[in-house]
């Protein structure tokens, strides 16, 4: 870490380590701000949220100011997105699988749905007012449903065809779909339980399932061991998926989301694993590594935003993307919520269309626990939502981006 003055300027340069330690102060600091102020509480704003906000102000009044900056080595960000996945893989059994059933498949094709819509609504807003289809599709499903990571890759191709505003664009659109995703889920959410007056199903099929009664708590410690089996296994399931993606990127021509090899190859020694026992499973200590590898990607993710590239959400831009964020809110609340069973888990759910619809499936768990904390477990939520937002919407969602950037982008490189 170094601090130096250049230009009567302080720069804070903060090395991963240090970044991490922020990231963890933070999250610790959002969750004791949470905790006093009601009205956070009350509507389920998560404690990540809250601690990468207040940073996220500061470095921003620091750069309207010009009194400092500060810059991350956001190192560690993917690894422990990579390890959050994995652990969602490693609490799926195959019978989990099978009871999700006909909702699964509901939510993912209304998931799917909606990614076709928003890329609708991109090209006729941006039609309307004149803006270039590129600059309209950045501000609708990739960035909303692929968030940063799509956002950069689809920029750089429509840099490359003339369109010299792509990257900023794609990482603005991004930056404020991850903003409102956190910021909408949970109050959302909140909303619907409280209006219909819902609680959780007491007869909830996930309920009881083994992956929640796999080393019950039995009041005894858990030993060395068992905990250097679960993370040794965490940590082989992670470097063998990372191998599994790339090989499947090369193998098709384009990037392949790392962490969905991991949860798969997860998904697989689960489910050998109850067959052949070879290590002692403890779903308890895997769950508290997950959620904890989340709160410190999503603190570290929102504490190094740059909230002045919102500046580049000018005119049609902005427009676009606060339609998708209204459409999301009207489409989630009133149709959604029907569409899934108008019960509590439904209502869960629905926070979490909102995090991967808007920003990116982490934001989806996070939503989802802020509310669940408060108001009860839903197992199916947790169990569907985070396979659908982080792979099997991308089914739906890749293809027919592709297909609208064939009918609408134009190459302007020769002009």
């Amino acid at each position: 870490m170094s601090i130096q003055i250049l230009n009567s300027t302080l720069q804070i340069e903060a090395d991963a380590i240090a970044t991490l330690a922020l990231a963890a102060l933070l999250l610790l600091l959002g969750a004791a701000v949470k905790n006093r102020i009601r009205i956070l509480n009350h509507y389920c704003i998560p404690a990540p949220v809250v601690g990468g906000f207040l940073f996220m102000f500061l470095t921003f009044l620091g750069h309207v100011t010009g009194s400092f900056q500060v810059s991350f080595d956001t190192y560690f960000q993917s690894p422990f997105m990579l390890a959050f996945f994995t652990t969602v893989g490693l609490s799926a059994s195959f019978s989990l699988l099978k009871r999700g059933g006909v909702m699964l498949v509901v939510y993912w094709l209304i998931s799917g749905v909606i990614s076709v819509i928003q890329n609708a609504i991109g090209i006729a807003v941006g039609t309307a007012i004149g803006l270039p289809a590129p600059y309209a599709l950045l501000s609708s499903a990739i960035s909303m449903i692929g968030g940063h990571g799509a956002a950069a890759s689809y920029g750089a191709q429509f840099t490359e065809m003339g369109y010299d505003q792509a990257m900023l664009v794609g990482a603005a659109a991004a930056t404020f779909g991850l903003i409102t995703a956190v910021m909408i889920g949970g109050p959302l959410g909140s909303q619907l339980i409280v209006r219909h007056k819902l609680t959780p199903d007491k007869a909830d099929s996930f309920q009881g399932s083994d992956v929640f009664e796999v080393n019950k708590s039995s009041g005894e410690a858990r030993s060395a061991r068992v905990i250097m089996e679960n993370v040794t296994v965490l940590l082989v399931c992670m470097a063998v998926g990372a191998k599994i993606s790339a090989l499947i990127g090369a193998a098709i021509g384009m990037s392949f989301p790392t962490y969905v090899g991991a949860m798969f190859v997860a998904v697989l020694v689960r489910n050998l694993n109850e067959k052949l026992r070879f290590f002692s499973f403890d779903y308890a200590l895997t769950d508290g590594i997950g959620e904890v590898m989340l709160s410190l990607y999503l603190s570290m993710a929102l504490m190094s935003l740059k909230l002045w590239e919102l500046a580049g959400l000018i005119g049609g831009v902005l427009l676009v993307v606060c339609c998708q964020v209204i459409f999301m809110i009207f489409a989630a609340y009133f149709i959604v919520f029907r569409l899934l069973g108008s019960n509590y888990d439904a209502a869960v759910m629905c926070a979490g269309l909102c995090g991967h619809g808007l920003g990116a499936t982490p934001s989806a768990i996070v939503n989802m626990t802020a509310v669940t904390e408060k108001y009860g477990m839903s197992h199916r939520a947790f169990m569907i939502v985070p396979i659908v937002g982080a792979f099997l919407v991308d089914i739906i969602y890749q293809p027919q981006t592709i297909a609208f950037i064939r009918f609408f982008v134009h190459n302007i490189a020769t002009k």
